[in-house]
């Protein structure tokens, strides 16, 4: 039988003498509790945006993106490309080609990079999808016709209505190799087609356009490539699909995942969800005083009882587990209220979206996900602050005497 334990038990459920230590008992456990909820919160919508921003990306980058170690292009061997097309790991291969161009039309102007993507480019990523898709078609090339696919961003600065059949864009292109008399731009017109809108930075820089239009532009043979864009079967194993591509293509390329195309962001948003984490816990740190408080009055309100425990021999160390356990038992019943109140407000969130965003954003209420490895830190992180909250109490009751003066 563990005594220190059921006495401690005893205690938290038991009548007091004074109704106030009921009442700060109460408030320190719903201290805890909010506390709780808020760290489960505060992680589960960093985690949403998380997830809703990766979703974004992924309607633009691939998951395995192939690159020239060295230069902007090179040239694709194809019995190299269908040899990577074999692979079990390897759902579909789109051959890309992209460079900074400047669009003009009706007198508005923009920098941006042409990007010539094949056919297979939006299974890639499902970027011709609805909610990719804003306005007019998914459409690279139109018989003769060569046709863009506009960022919403450069869409607004050149002005361009995609549903009028008679628009068009001017693209301009640098001349590789130009002499003193030679027109320094090589110019083609092209017909917009749709919107997409994935994100700022992809919408604010990026047209689409069929590949064979831009190497034309580029004055570059068949096969020129800036990248090789893949997307993996479901359940391949990422580093050893790497691996089969390296041993085929050889030295001279670099391979990046979803995460490694996006390093930076993602590293951004963990730290600020961390710093949210670490201010909430800053937070749940200044309620742990409500506990101090509460366990402190049950000091003082047991303290008879205390004597008696040292009269009939129980040792300092045992009345120190006695309101150790005591206050980890009141953090712990705040954890539990706290973890389940929030995850029924993480369902009423995720099925009704009672906290909305303003207009203009992507989506209309805040995202929220929740993951099973956030709960170790917030565990721990609250177990610990309540053993903190727990050691002045403890400490006051070890000097409680064996033997009290009557009053």
């Amino acid at each position: 039988m563990n005594l220190p334990l059921l006495i401690s038990r005893r205690y938290l459920f038991a009548k007091r003498r004074t109704n106030a230590i009921n009442i700060i008992t109460g408030i320190s456990v719903l201290g805890v509790a909010i506390g709780t909820a808020a760290l489960v919160l505060v992680l589960s919508v960093f985690n949403g945006f998380e997830d809703l921003l990766s979703d974004l990306f992924g309607h633009f980058n691939p998951e395995l993106k192939i690159t020239a170690a060295k230069g902007k292009t090179f040239e694709a061997d194809s019995i190299k490309l269908e040899q990577i097309r074999a692979l079990p790991g390897v759902e579909v291969l789109s051959e890309t080609l992209e460079e900074i161009a400047f669009f003009e039309h009706q007198g508005s102007q923009d920098f941006g990079v042409l990007k010539g993507v094949d056919d297979q480019f939006a299974r890639v990523n499902g970027i011709d999808s609805d909610t990719t898709l804003i306005e007019g078609e998914y459409l690279l090339k139109d018989g003769e016709r060569n046709c863009l696919v506009l960022g919403a961003g450069v869409r607004n600065k050149l002005s361009v209505n995609v549903e009028n059949p008679l628009a068009s864009v001017t693209v301009y292109m640098p001349e590789q190799q130009t002499g003193f008399l030679d027109k320094p731009f090589k110019t083609r017109l092209a017909s917009p087609a749709g919107t997409f809108a994935i994100q700022q930075e992809f919408d604010n820089e990026y047209v689409l356009s069929n590949i064979d239009f831009v190497r034309e532009l580029l004055e570059a043979p068949p096969g020129t490539v800036s990248a090789l864009e893949i997307k993996a079967r479901k359940g391949a194993k990422m580093p050893e699909l790497k691996s089969q591509i390296q041993a085929i293509l050889g030295e001279g390329f670099v391979m990046k995942d979803r995460y490694e195309q996006n390093e930076a962001f993602f590293k951004v948003m963990q730290l600020e969800k961390w710093m949210g984490f670490a201010i909430t816990s800053l937070m749940l740190l200044l309620m742990a005083f409500n506990t101090v408080g509460a366990l402190w009055m049950i000091v003082l309100d047991k303290q008879r009882d205390i004597s008696t425990l040292k009269s009939m021999g129980a040792t300092d160390g045992l009345v120190r587990r006695i309101f150790l356990l005591e206050g980890m038992l009141l953090t712990l019943l705040g954890m539990v209220i706290g973890l389940a109140l929030a995850i029924v407000l993480y369902v009423i969130q995720k099925e009704y979206g009672i906290v909305t965003i303003p207009e203009g954003f992507l989506v209309d209420s805040y995202p929220i996900a929740m993951r099973a490895s956030d709960f170790i830190p917030i565990t721990l992180t609250v177990l610990g602050i309540g053993l903190l909250a727990s050691l002045l109490p403890a400490r006051r009751a070890v000097q409680v005497p064996a033997f009290l003066r009557e009053e």
